[in-house]
């Protein structure tokens, strides 16, 4: 046999043992494709066998909304395991075992998060509403926070996932970050001032802020225009300039966002099928006072109650209006769901008094502008 035909032989053997493991791979990735598919049903069905409704019910609130996320995680770390096929090719498998680890990090990472927001969303308001009256700002925090570990921790397993060496990697990072700390300490304030920005986010492209940056002149005022790494632009009412201010003098100075200079009016119905006498309406009167007066981010003062009876229905209507301070739709998202717990209490409260009544739902919320 010459060289020529054990070359060839060689190759076709090669060929055949490489199209046999990927055959295994594709038949495994089928099976967890099916598997993937089944895993949320199967759960499901454990779980409401196994466990009171009481558990199945908080189970289904925050994994049902989750289903898609899971399929797609459990299917992308099944074929994380299928690559193991490939182990006799250590070219092609450190090839595919780098981009399947990098999606299972990134996908296992998102997952984790969305559960996080899923019991902050259920469970925070209702805990942190028991401890504090500033709940949403604590709640946000908290969650940024558990965001920041999670993060952390999947940067922590893909580089164990490729053996990358943590320790020398943070030690060279550390000394050459010293280096370039005392060379550019102007650009990395710049920088700093940006990153705090952009976490605070006391203004957004498209906000007009008014600011002072020289206590002998006055202020200014303008539209932003853009928020870039070094500095941010602010375009001036009053001249059509565009002024450009460095992030890090716009972080440290007190900034008047006039755009957020708005507030949301609420507006809740009550239908009592009955009329009251004027000791209930005085019962509801307290109730509605008691149980929205004393939420954080409920202007003091703007609690308003009328209660009449309706010509075309039967019984007395209350009507309450309130308004809702915020500084970010984040934080307004929290304090709807606030209101949304002090209307349980209003209705436990009202049927522990035999005050049987219907809640318009949806609540309406409509944006009002701030006035002084």
């Amino acid at each position: 046999m010459n060289i020529s035909e054990f070359l060839t032989n060689f190759q076709e053997v090669f060929q055949d043992f490489l199209f046999n493991h990927l055959a295994w791979f594709i038949f495994w990735t089928i099976l967890a494709l099916i598997g993937a598919r089944i895993l949320p049903a199967l759960l499901n069905w454990s779980i409401n066998k196994i466990f009171p409704n009481s558990i199945t019910d908080e189970y289904n609130r925050i994994i049902s909304p989750l289903q898609k996320n899971i399929v797609r995680t459990t299917l992308i770390i099944f074929i994380a395991i299928n690559i193991n096929v490939f182990r006799p090719y250590p070219a092609l498998f450190n090839f595919l075992q780098f981009f399947t680890y990098l999606a299972v990090t990134i996908n296992v990472a998102w997952l984790l998060c969305q559960v996080v927001r899923q019991v902050s969303k259920l469970y925070g308001t209702k805990l942190i509403k028991s401890l504090s009256r500033q709940g949403d700002d604590l709640l946000l925090i908290l969650e940024t926070l558990t965001n920041v570990v999670i993060i952390f921790f999947a940067i922590i397993f893909f580089a164990q996932s490729q053996n990358l060496n943590l320790a020398s990697l943070l030690t060279g990072v550390g000394i050459g970050g010293l280096a370039i700390a005392f060379a550019a300490q102007e650009v990395l304030s710049q920088i700093v001032g940006t990153v705090i920005l952009y976490l605070d986010r006391p203004y957004v492209p498209g906000e007009y802020v008014r600011a002072n940056f020289n206590p002998a002149a006055e202020d200014i005022y303008g539209r932003v225009e853009s928020i870039g790494i070094r500095s941010s632009k602010i375009r001036l009412a009053a001249t059509n300039t565009l002024l450009i201010v460095p992030n890090s003098l716009m972080a440290r100075t007190d900034v008047e966002n006039i755009s957020r200079g708005n507030k949301v009016m609420g507006l809740l119905f009550l239908n009592f099928n009955k009329v009251l006498a004027q000791s209930e309406r005085a019962l509801v009167d307290k109730v509605l006072n008691e149980s929205l007066g004393d939420l954080f981010g409920v202007e003091p003062g703007s609690i308003r109650i009328a209660m009449f009876e309706p010509e075309n229905q039967f019984g007395t209507r209350a009507r309450l209006s309130f308004f809702l301070l915020s500084s970010s739709s984040s934080a307004l998202n929290i304090r709807k769901q606030l209101v949304a717990i002090a209307n349980q209490e209003i209705t436990q409260r009202l049927g522990e008094n035999q005050l049987e009544f219907s809640m318009e739902e949806p609540m309406l919320y409509v944006n009002s502008p701030v006035t002084k």
